[in-house]
């Protein structure tokens, strides 16, 4: 173990001073700069939604500009300083902020607050995503539907201050699992691109292929209406529980005892549920699990003539662009889309033989299980790399108080 990690354990044990955050540094409002403003180029700004959006705890440069008139209008954070989000619709993302380590000072948008300090800026911000701040920030928050962290409640805020080498070995520590994260990210994201040229591919039209209607390979039934529960014999599977990706999520599961009418919903292995209404209709969900199921009225069954189309085969048609095509075209737009039935049976679809689809399926199973298996896959990996990021950033930043 290195001096400095020596000196961590030591003072973890023996403890710091902790300190309020207005103790400690200045704060000042962010103002002036409105989206409206944006340039393509000119002074760096740091917009307070961007917080929640773009940045990570530190960044060197912005992806929005302002022009000088506008910013010399503006509130300027400096190099160093922390700006916060002080506004916002949920108190899990209110205060999330991100340490500016530009080399030039930036404008920064209302709704937040800029915070100046003698200690390492980024261990500032570390401290400000960590469970500890988020538990002190509980009792300052204001406001109903639009929430808001006052400067006053702010800078309350109790910090643990160990000396600055401290602060920056802490830093360098978290960076790491940072960047693993960072890194995966990118992976993730080049495969799925990869996913997506493949399915472009294998899965349009060809010639030589046949193209039918689903309504010729497939049954279809709209979904019960009942409520849920958060025990029963069956799961209710509903909209929410279906990922941007198409698959059952594993969290947040609600029930309903199943007889009677219930049963005639119950679902099979192979079965396929549909979205066929609001911002997430057409999206396409393959029940493949042996857990006793029945699915939501805002949800379309299509049960498939396995002899003429494999589930797996439409599951990977109904993620692909000639799939998505069609549905953003058929798809009724009065209100909230409506993606019905009989707009679902006038899809077409390739139906090549089956030996095909299963070398297709085979493939693109691969593919989709690196990509997006929430259980073995990439995007596993980083879930577990976050929780060991924040159990160590939790961790690293928990000193008994010296005073």
């Amino acid at each position: 173990m290195s001096h400095i990690n020596e000196v961590i354990t030591e003072l973890r044990s023996s403890g710091v001073p902790h300190k309020k955050l207005a103790d400690i540094g200045t704060f000042k409002r962010g103002g002036g700069p409105q989206k409206k403003d944006f340039v393509e180029d000119g002074i760096g700004c740091i917009h307070y939604g961007q917080i929640y959006t773009h940045y990570g705890v530190s960044t060197r440069a912005t992806n929005v500009f302002v022009s000088p008139d506008v910013a010399r209008r503006s509130r300027m954070a400096d190099p160093g300083d922390i700006v916060v989000a002080v506004t916002g619709e949920n108190d899990e993302d209110l205060g999330k902020s991100v340490a500016w380590l530009g080399d030039a000072k930036v404008a920064v948008s209302n709704h937040t607050i800029i915070f100046t300090s003698p200690l390492d800026p980024k261990y500032v911000s570390y401290f400000l995503h960590s469970t500890s701040f988020h538990r002190q920030k509980q009792r300052h928050i204001t406001g109903t539907k639009v929430r808001s962290l006052p400067e006053r409640g702010l800078g309350a805020i109790l910090i643990p201050v160990p000396p600055l080498e401290v602060q920056r070995e802490i830093v360098s520590i978290l960076d790491t699992f940072t960047e693993l994260e960072a890194e995966l990210e990118a992976e993730l994201e080049a495969r799925r691109i990869q996913y997506a040229h493949y399915l472009s591919r294998v899965l349009r039209p060809n010639q030589g292929v046949e193209t039918r209607p689903l309504s010729e390979v497939a049954d279809f039934r709209y979904g019960l209406t009942a409520k849920a529960a958060d025990t029963g014999s069956h799961r209710f599977i509903r909209i929410t529980d279906i990922n941007n990706w198409g698959k059952l999520l594993p969290i947040g599961a609600r029930y309903i005892d199943a007889g009677g009418e219930a049963s005639d919903y119950e679902l099979q292995a192979g079965d396929l549920l549909v979205a066929r209404t609001g911002g997430t209709f057409g999206k396409t969900m393959l029940f493949s699990t042996s857990e006793p199921a029945v699915f939501a009225s805002y949800l379309i069954r299509i049960r498939v003539d396995p002899q003429q189309l494999l589930p797996g085969y439409y599951w990977h048609f109904a993620q692909s662009s000639s799939y998505w095509d069609q549905a953003v075209a058929l798809v009724s737009t009065g209100g909230q889309p409506q993606f019905n039935a009989n707009v679902l049976k006038t899809i077409m679809v390739p139906v090549p033989s089956l030996d095909f689809q299963r070398s297709v399926v085979r493939v693109l199973d691969q593919f989709d299980s690196l990509s997006n298996d929430l259980a073995s896959g990439l995007p596993a990996e980083i879930d577990a790399r976050r929780k060991q990021y924040e159990y160590y950033r939790d961790k690293l930043l928990t000193f008994r108080d010296s005073a």
